[in-house]
């Protein structure tokens, strides 16, 4: 099941960078959320990505946004992406695609690779904005950014 913009983001438990459990439930109800699926660490687009939500994260804490990265590569990749990038936010393993699953984000190319999705919720949890776009990587954080900016002018 595939969420729309009104619905609520899913709960659920992740390991981030460091093997501690993450769980989105002490996010929601506090601050905006984008949560941006991935297909893999280090990849040309993902690299490209992610540096480019480093780069304007300074932005998104402004609006009092949290950035959050999930992929379902493994703790130690992420931590070695994370630190070789020097990537400021949260990153999350999803070994085994229940978190995908939940959001419903399905695959790209042909069900070769895992989609590229961001979202972008409320403080209170309610998806405000989705961008699918599996080629263009950088386009997420443009998209993002305004979604946040546009929730804080509310």
């Amino acid at each position: 099941m595939e969420l729309k913009v009104g619905d609520k983001i899913p709960n659920f438990v992740a390991k981030d960078t460091e093997g501690n459990d993450f769980d989105i439930k002490d996010l929601v109800g506090k601050k905006p959320l984008v949560i941006y699926f991935y297909p893999k660490d280090s990849s040309p687009g993902c690299t490209a990505q992610a540096c480019s939500f480093r780069d304007q994260y300074e932005d998104f804490k402004d609006f009092g946004a949290e950035v959050i990265g999930i992929s379902g590569d493994s703790v130690d990749s992420h931590k070695k992406f994370a630190k070789q990038y020097k990537l400021p936010f949260i990153l999350l393993s999803d070994n085994y695609k229940k978190i995908r699953k939940l959001f419903g984000v399905s695959s790209s190319m042909f069900g070769m690779l895992p989609g590229r999705v961001t979202y972008v919720a409320d403080k209170n949890g309610e998806i405000k904005m989705i961008f699918d776009s599996s080629m263009m990587a950088t386009k997420h954080i443009t998209k993002a950014l305004q979604a946040i900016k546009n929730l804080a002018d509310k």
